[in-house]
């Protein structure tokens, strides 16, 4: 019997996954376009059939749309292999919040909206609202809003509990954290690389545990060029991608757009022109999109993984098997068991790809310098037997030690979504983002979990101080560092 595919996309730590395998986004938007005499903001089904099969070319995997599509569309969406991200339009301009109702009429949008799409395959995810005015927030108050903001997820997920919900922020209101929402949408229209990507550093610290994509970025072809525009996607896109984020969404696929009632003829930031002709920034984001999310390093040194346990039996499978996925091209992995009465060396020879090296139990630092003297990587990274690594850990950890003049390099502890007290007080302590984070970029310490560095720079400062044998022992050795 064959096995059921999942059609829906889930969250998966800080990215989204499609049944097994990862599903970075790969979007545009799309519409709105001129409506048609019944008021549909949407093509002919000809042309959307059309523009679908254009979309599949450009390597896109999901589409944005502003307002809420028709099921012949959602039907056509699936049949090319494209999710939805969709908008759900309501007086978001007024002070919606004094009056009762304006309020009715958000609830009702969002809830007519899910009736519309709800467990439908193609429903990728619903973005509730998109970007409120600084000036209604500030009138309202950030934490009014936010609570509305949950309430209409809230209504959402009665109707379609396995659909993802967001709503579209900006950076005018970039302290606008609903405590419901699944992942985190920015729009942003950076045309600076340094600016772009020291911003999206500061929304990846925002977004904490939950993964950030950019539900809009894009240039105008009228003022900057073609050449400029293919030029600044580029870096874009891939920074996007190297900044660990889950996804992208250009704007937009098309130079056809109707907004407030009127065709926009003095804009042009299509990646095709108004009748659909490609134009080179197509051909850009094509290639990005083919290539996205591993973009390739300029090189690829050799890491050795060194796994510390003891007595870890009962998730050392779990975190050996991830490393199975894991795309770097050069890594190995070292198991210290560090004196376990347990099974973990029957657990060990289940993975011929480890190296298991066996000690008397003297405790963590003892058992990762172990690791460090068997490393014939120019690099080791560290993580923990109760843990599971991401396929991509690796080209980020690389990646980011080789751009910056760092001897370490690290991330924070999260976990997978989890109403439980031990989740809470994990996420709590020392080693979350809350605790060690100087700047968007740099942290106090890194927690041993989630950390590499160079070898050489271990070896210069002796490695690891025995003295800690259960904890402490990665901000003693980023403080000697």
């Amino acid at each position: 019997m064959n096995r059921k595919v999942d059609e829906r996309v889930r969250v998966d730590g800080k990215f989204f996954r499609l049944d097994r395998s990862r599903f970075p986004i790969k979007g545009v938007t799309y519409g709105p376009f001129c409506p048609d005499e019944h008021g549909s903001t949407f093509a002919s089904p000809d042309q959307t059939k059309k523009d679908f099969e254009q979309l599949n070319q450009l390597g896109a995997n999901v589409l944005r749309c502003y307002y809420v599509p028709p099921k012949w569309l959602l039907d056509l969406a699936h049949q090319h292999g494209l999710k939805l991200l969709i908008d759900v339009p309501w007086e978001k301009h007024r002070c919606f919040l004094d009056s009762k109702e304006s309020r009715k009429r958000a609830h009702k949008a969002v809830r007519d909206a899910m009736e519309q799409c709800k467990n439908h395959p193609a429903f990728f995810a619903a973005s509730v609202v998109n970007e409120i005015p600084a000036e209604i927030v500030r009138w309202s108050g950030p934490d009014r809003v936010m609570r509305f903001i949950d309430e209409l997820i809230d209504d959402a997920k009665s109707i379609d509990p396995d659909g993802l919900y967001t709503f579209s922020s900006f950076p005018p209101t970039e302290f606008l954290l609903p405590q419901n929402i699944d992942f985190v949408c920015f729009n942003v229209y950076l045309h600076h690389q340094k600016s772009f990507e020291a911003y999206l550093s500061r929304l990846q610290t925002l977004a904490e545990a939950k993964p950030l994509m950019l539900g809009e970025f894009g240039l105008d072809s009228f003022r900057v060029g073609e050449k400029e525009k293919c030029e600044i996607l580029t870096w874009q896109i891939e920074t996007a991608f190297h900044s660990g984020l889950a996804g992208t969404v250009v704007f937009s696929f098309t130079d056809d757009w109707w907004r407030s009632g009127h065709q926009i003829e003095d804009w042009s930031f299509g990646l095709t022109t108004v009748d659909r002709k490609p134009k080179d920034s197509f051909a850009t984001v094509q290639k990005l999109y083919k290539q996205a999310p591993r973009f390739p390093l300029p090189v690829t040194p050799k890491v050795s993984v060194v796994v510390a346990s003891y007595n870890g039996d009962q998730t050392l499978a779990d975190c050996l098997h991830s490393f199975s996925r894991v795309k770097y091209p050069d890594f190995e992995v070292i198991l210290i068991d560090d004196g376990s009465t347990d099974d973990t060396p029957q657990i060990a020879r289940r993975y011929p790809f480890v190296r298991y090296i066996r000690q008397t139990n003297m405790g963590l630092s003892a058992a990762r310098n172990a690791g460090i003297a068997a490393a014939i990587g120019e690099i080791v990274a560290f993580t923990d037997s109760d843990c599971r690594a991401d396929e991509d850990w690796l080209n980020y950890l690389v990646g980011d030690m080789l751009a910056g003049n760092f001897a370490g390099m690290g991330g924070h502890n999260f976990l997978p979504p989890e109403d439980s007290p031990i989740a809470a007080a994990v996420m709590v302590s020392p080693g979350g983002p809350v605790h060690v984070m100087l700047t968007d970029r740099e942290a106090e310490h890194i927690p041993g979990c989630n950390m590499a560095f160079y070898k050489s720079a271990l070896e210069e400062v002796g490695g690891f101080d025995p003295i800690y044998r259960k904890a402490g022992d990665d901000v003693d050795i980023c403080w000697r560092l």
